[in-house]
């Protein structure tokens, strides 16, 4: 074995196109239905296998944690998408989700599936179990894909605020074309049936929300979000009254 021989073998294993991780990401772009359906009618060596993939997607996500805390720590930057006053509440979250990113990731898939078998009444081609594999296949998709974007729109000095308004959407139009690729349905259904997915994820987003509030209640952080933003109103009030200039605050 020499240092030749071990690079051609890796060489071989991963960024060969015949290889099944590379043929897995290509085709879950190309043509979803071919890798997913494949899995669920019981052919299983064409492609990576949905737990190995959602268990790669998690390692490269864990990963780009570490070098976006290592080398680009100012991108964790989401106040593009915070109210005033929720700064401290905003960056609670991130540690949150950062120290339970992998947990989080696989709260995302049953949840997921739910709301696909709510949003696709009717359609009886994919049982609930089905689903989550359908959903671990688009969701590492996803992960792997974002991953290397974070990364190389870090080093540009990009926020991962800034991305998120790129990022979500194209995320809900990539999990559309792959139902629409599984359940065969024409553009106008899959618009009305993601519609309804949506509406359904409000639901769910407003009834995760109540219950943060109460357990924030309980544990005395929505007092401290409270005074923070009435701190903020107050500080934006008196730059205000400031930019009038001394003749008006003498007016007023």
């Amino acid at each position: 074995m020499t240092f030749k021989n071990l690079f051609e073998h890796i060489s071989e294993t991963f960024f060969n196109y015949d290889n099944k991780l590379l043929r897995t990401i290509i085709d879950l772009f190309k043509k979803p239905e071919a890798v997913i359906e494949s899995y669920i009618n019981g052919v299983r060596k064409r492609y990576v296998n949905p737990i190995s993939y959602f268990g790669l997607a998690l390692t490269i996500t864990g990963l780009q944690m570490i070098v976006i805390n290592k080398f680009f720590p100012e991108t964790f930057d989401f106040s593009i998408l915070t109210m005033p006053g929720q700064e401290e509440f905003q960056r609670r979250n991130m540690s949150f989700v950062q120290e339970y990113q992998s947990l989080v990731m696989m709260f995302y898939i049953p949840i997921y599936a739910i709301m696909a078998r709510i949003s696709f009444v009717g359609l009886k081609k994919f049982n609930y179990t089905e689903l989550l594999i359908v959903f671990m296949f688009t969701q590492a998709q996803i992960s792997i894909t974002s991953a290397v974007v974070t990364i190389v729109t870090s080093i540009f000095g990009i926020s991962m605020g800034v991305l998120s308004l790129i990022t979500i959407p194209l995320m809900i139009i990539y999990n559309a074309f792959c139902l629409k690729r599984l359940y065969n349905l024409s553009f106008g259904m899959i618009v009305l049936r993601t519609f309804i997915f949506l509406i359904v994820l409000g639901f769910l987003f407003v009834i995760l929300t109540i219950i943060l509030m109460v357990i924030m209640y309980l544990n005395g952080d929505l007092e401290q979000m409270i005074e923070a933003q009435r701190a903020a109103r107050e500080t934006a009030n008196i730059f205000n009254l400031y930019r009038l200039g001394p003749q008006k605050l003498n007016l007023i």
